[in-house]
């Protein structure tokens, strides 16, 4: 079967600091992985240049594990988020409750507060 990408969510924070635009897309698919299961994907976009988190099963298991050894119930993907600097930044987590979720975080020096939304994953771990 053919992977089926179905958008879930687009957003963007335009800085008016310098005029930039941090742009975020969420996408479920059909098969991912190793194993070919559902999970997401969370593009982000900085200045023209795309990263991507893909939330599947493997990934998520060696993170929740890295949660669980640093007794938290958020781990944030460092080197799946850019951070450049305090006042401007993407963060992508994985929400390790009863229910598993990506969590993206992003921050704009012209706004004082960063928005931050959270999307369910569509497995969850043995």
């Amino acid at each position: 079967m053919a992977n089926i990408k179905t958008k879930i969510d687009e957003w963007e924070m335009k800085d008016l600091e310098d005029n930039g635009v941090l742009k975020i897309y969420v996408e479920h698919n059909t098969e991912m992985g190793n194993k070919g299961v559902p999970g997401i994907q969370v593009w982000y976009t900085i200045a023209g240049s795309s990263s991507i988190v893909n939330y599947e099963p493997l990934h998520v298991e060696r993170w929740a594990y890295q949660a669980k050894k640093q007794n938290a119930k958020e781990y944030l993907i460092e080197d799946h988020s850019w951070m450049q600097h305090s006042d401007t930044y993407i963060k992508n987590y994985l929400v390790v409750e009863k229910e598993l979720k990506a969590k993206v975080e992003v921050k704009v020096r012209s706004n004082e507060k960063p928005i931050i939304k959270e999307y369910k994953l569509p497995f969850s771990l043995e």
